[in-house]
């Protein structure tokens, strides 16, 4: 299978559970979602800039880097035909994989993978455009060690945060993150809502790799 990868590197994770400990990236090209404050833009067409490569090829790469963990994102990587392929390969390295996903597609693609990869959700808020997208079905799928992310903007969009968390005991089935829309909303005020709510197993976090390296500088 040939797969369409727009950017490959090594850094450390950004953000998620594995924050601060290194990582290998591979970000395929194509997104069915246009949000607001999308910082890879670039990616989400499917004809953007990219090389073609195999799973083997990928999978030869990530052995290459003797990095153990591994994240497949995009775009949204569970739009890529035979994307189970590419998660089987991955997963046969030895590598801890991690599948970043936009919240508007399948995950049960990721319960046939041995062992299965762990997922790492968005959760669209109205902020971002694209809510009306989310697949609620999702989070019925979710595992202890997968992760819904909500990105917020706003005051409302915190407001629906909660609405979702309690609605769908998110809390109670997987990780949960909270994390500001990058210079739209004082991450101060994300904590203050936090704990208001008293909202215990929900992560405040910022995006790492936007403070070590500029905002916009790609490949980190």
């Amino acid at each position: 299978m040939v797969f369409k990868v727009a950017e490959k590197f090594v850094s450390i994770n950004g953000e998620g559970t594995k924050a601060g400990q290194p990582a290998v990236f591979i970000r395929l090209a194509g997104c069915n979602l246009r949000c607001s404050y999308c910082d890879t833009m670039w990616a989400n067409s499917f004809d953007a800039p990219h090389e073609k490569m195999t799973e083997e090829e990928i999978a030869g790469y990530v052995r290459s880097t003797g990095i153990k963990n591994v994240t497949l994102t995009g775009g949204e990587p569970l739009l890529a035909d035979n994307v189970q392929t590419l998660l089987d390969a991955l997963s046969e390295t030895g590598a801890e994989v991690e599948i970043e996903t936009n919240g508007s597609t399948d995950i049960s693609v990721c319960d046939s993978i041995s062992p299965r990869p762990t997922v790492t959700m968005d959760y669209k808020l109205p902020s971002s455009g694209m809510e009306s997208h989310m697949l609620l079905s999702n989070f019925s799928l979710l595992q202890s060690t997968d992760t819904v992310k909500f990105v917020a903007g706003s005051d409302d969009d915190l407001e629906r945060a909660l609405e979702i968390i309690k609605h769908y005991d998110i809390t109670n089935r997987c990780r949960v993150f909270f994390s500001p829309v990058f210079g739209k909303i004082e991450p101060a005020k994300i904590v203050d809502f936090i704990l208001k709510n008293k909202l215990n197993g929900v992560n405040f976090q910022l995006q790492l790799h936007k403070f070590i390296w500029d905002p916009d500088k790609r490949g980190v």
